[in-house]
């Protein structure tokens, strides 16, 4: 006996208002917040132009290492003293870093704001940095990225960066390094760094009560001893597409199977398609209802789970799915997938489908920017790319007023099936005639 039932459809959005935003310039730097009456939690972001893309080629890894040598004491205070004084606030230093920017972050109640941005300042702006601790931090991370790359995946996905945008530059090795990079750092590496990205005002991001906070007292704290203007930004980067499908076969032998992605360049973040290719993206494998989990999972049971979707930062972008897969239905899955992608990019998507994306999509929005700190990490959006105050207000009924037209358009525009790049991590040995048999490009030996 076989039950069938039909998917749910789409519910009915709720409302969602974002905060007003406010903005000032104040000793030297930037302040965006956020007004959230009545909230007793408050969350403070120093947000610095020091991302992964300032890293110079062969020195990647430096914004980690420097992350987790901010908690080994400052100028003022040993690790220990220092790490009692951030507790005694009832909070931490948290710390992010993506290709655009560097952020360090607390959250605690409204009255105890202002100690923790000291606190959180004088970590960042006059870090301890002994040297035995950098080492010591660099050795931990390079040590952790050893074991991460003996799993599969990250061999798989630095392989796709470098096809994609090139090994000699940046953006086309992976964010945090890899091991050799990060263990080949030294101490004067880290030193540099800081003192050339990381003694700049940058901008202070607050989300809480602004009825019980002084912002100018907040950003005095946070821009003390800074200098300096912005640095250059950059144009976004135009990353040309491949002229025809490759595969690239990164081997794993003895495994019993294979780890795939697939993936061309696409837009950077604040391309004027952003929303229309965000959905086509969510149709095709942005959610377990998309076309590819269907067809993939469900319809042939090849895996556990595929996913695929648009993502970008401020100066390139790209379009990427992944997967696992049994050595026994590498190659078919590999058709399969190219071959969705394919009818995405030629048929667009359907009122349906889209109806499901667009709802899903606003409803997060409803869902996710509720806390102090989603808002916080909402505000960072708009000073990364440059996005205006009403972004997040928009948005939402942007996601919702989307049409089939203008999203099949999106997918016609930004999808390149003919330029994948087909990476493939699995036991060469087993696997390599199958993909060769499917005619779907050239297959070669990665190198890493």
């Amino acid at each position: 006996m076989t039950l069938i039932t039909a998917r749910p459809g789409a519910g009915t959005p709720r409302p969602y208002r974002f905060p007003a935003v406010v903005r000032r310039e104040v000793a030297g730097g930037r302040v965006v917040a956020a007004h959230l009456p009545g909230q007793n939690l408050a969350v403070a972001v120093l947000l610095l132009d020091a991302g992964a893309g300032r890293e110079s080629v062969g020195k990647e890894g430096l914004g980690g290492v420097l992350a987790k040598a901010l908690e080994e004491g400052t100028a003022q205070r040993d690790a220990t003293t220092f790490a009692l004084a951030v507790e005694g606030l009832g909070t931490e230093l948290v710390t992010g870093l993506d290709w655009d920017s560097f952020q360090v972050s607390v959250q605690v109640p409204v009255d105890r704001l202002s100690a923790a941005v000291e606190l959180l300042a004088e970590a960042v702006r006059t870090p301890r940095l002994d040297p035995d601790d950098v080492r010591r931090v660099r050795d931990d991370e390079a040590t952790a990225l050893r074991m991460d790359w003996a799993n599969p995946g990250p061999r798989a996905d630095a392989a796709l960066r470098a096809d994609l945008f090139g090994a000699d530059n940046r953006w086309g090795r992976p964010m945090y390094g890899d091991p050799d990079s990060v263990a080949a750092l030294d101490v004067e590496d880290v030193t540099v760094f800081h003192s050339e990205w990381f003694l700049r005002p940058g901008t202070l991001i607050v989300a809480g009560d602004l009825d019980r906070l002084d912002l100018d007292a907040l950003a005095a704290a946070a821009f003390a001893g800074t200098g300096g203007g912005p640095a250059d930004r950059g144009a976004p980067i135009e990353v040309p597409l491949h002229t025809g499908r490759r595969i690239l076969l990164v081997d794993r032998p003895g495994s019993v199977q294979s780890t795939l992605r697939l993936g061309h360049p696409s837009p950077h973040r604040a391309h004027p398609d952003h929303v229309p290719m965000t959905l086509a993206g969510t149709v095709l494998g942005g959610a377990f209802t998309s076309r590819l989990n269907h067809l993939i999972r469900e319809v042939r049971g090849y895996t556990y789970g595929i996913r695929g979707d648009f993502a970008s930062s401020r100066r390139f972008g790209r379009f990427a799915v992944s997967s696992g897969v049994q050595n026994a239905v590498t190659a078919p899955a590999l058709v399969e997938a190219v071959g969705e992608i394919t009818r995405t990019q030629v048929g667009g998507v359907t009122a349906d489908e889209l109806a499901v994306a667009s709802s899903w999509r606003a409803g997060q929005l409803s869902v996710e920017l509720q806390s102090p700190r989603a808002i916080a990490s909402a505000l960072t959006t708009l000073v990364v790319h440059d996005l205006p105050d009403d972004y997040h207000a928009r948005l939402r009924e942007a996601l919702l007023a989307a049409d089939v037209a203008e999203v099949s358009a999106a997918a016609a525009a930004h999808l390149h099936p003919e330029s994948l790049t087909l990476v493939v991590e699995g036991d060469a040995a087993v696997i390599r005639d199958e993909l060769v048999a499917t005619g779907l490009g050239e297959v070669t030996d990665a190198t890493l």
